[in-house]
């Protein structure tokens, strides 16, 4: 090895070296976005189950124990900052029927609130998918994000909250998995691939849920409405209707049965003579 050529003077070390002195060390890990994972109490399993898995997908979240809320959402943001995080994720379930999801930027907004439709965990569908823990996945977008105004916003922070970032602690320098997002019935389809061959092969891994957009808030649960659902049916609204349709099928029995006690007739047939007038003794003329 020639030690007086450039290069080797450049790799070689001093021989001593003072306690005192800094050694600079160059960080390549700028993208430093962290996302926060909670719920509120009184979520079903499935929550927590799917929680868990993006937990094991997401190398750069934290958790947080559950929280009741009583008021107001703002105090979520503190939650959010004590942790550190600037991004959240936080499910909340309504009359043990109903998750929601409302995913934002902390403190400066916006919100997006969802509901979640359809949910699968990784261990309920039992697919022969499987990826790395911690390694970054691709994200696949639909083309309709590009359409409208509401879903670029979306797809941005779906970008920032699901994409690892480079270089990230916990990370693992390997992409084998993808991230698909699509849209269909306006509602947001999440699906988790494997990258199985490099010809472009796919496994499904799990987990799979439908996000249904409900509104789009200024600022961080709070602030003014940006945007509302127009085709956006509350599941209250959906279980009356059902019951409703189920009860018509009762009302038109019961209206069906009073119709023809209305028609019945309340005497019966009465006899009359002139009937016997075309009746002819046949079988006593075969006697004779």
């Amino acid at each position: 090895i020639d030690i007086d050529s450039p290069a080797e003077k450049l790799s070689v070390l001093p021989a001593t070296r003072s306690s005192e002195d800094v050694q600079s060390m160059k960080c390549n890990w700028t993208n430093k976005q962290k996302v926060l994972i909670f719920s509120t109490r009184g979520v079903s399993y499935l929550a927590r189950h799917v929680m868990k898995n993006l937990r094991a997908l997401m190398p750069h979240t934290k958790s947080e124990p559950k929280i009741e809320i009583r008021k107001s959402f703002s105090i979520l943001n503190e939650v959010v900052e004590l942790r550190n995080c600037n991004k959240v994720l936080f499910f909340d379930m309504k009359k043990k029927k109903d998750l929601y999801l409302w995913m934002g930027n902390v403190p400066d907004g916006p919100t997006v609130k969802f509901l979640v439709e359809n949910l699968h965990t990784m261990e309920e569908l039992k697919l022969t998918g499987n990826c790395l823990k911690g390694s970054r996945p691709l994200l696949s977008f639909d083309e309709k994000f590009d359409k409208e105004s509401h879903w670029k916003l979306i797809k941005e922070l779906l970008t920032q909250i699901f994409g690892t970032p480079y270089h990230q602690p916990k990370s693992q320098p390997f992409v084998d998995h993808v991230l698909s997002f699509s849209i269909i019935d306006n509602k947001i389809w999440f699906r988790n691939y494997q990258i199985v061959e490099e010809n472009g092969a796919l496994a499904e891994i799990g987990p799979r849920f439908v996000l249904n957009l409900h509104c789009i808030f200024e600022k961080s649960f709070c602030g003014m409405l940006l945007y509302e659902n127009p085709q956006y049916i509350a599941p209250n609204l959906k279980r009356r209707l059902a019951k409703m349709k189920a009860s018509q099928k009762y009302k038109e029995r019961i209206y069906s049965k009073v119709a023809f006690d209305q028609t019945k007739p309340k005497e019966s047939y009465t006899y009359d003579k002139t009937d016997e007038i075309f009746q002819t003794k046949l079988a006593e003329n075969a006697e004779e």
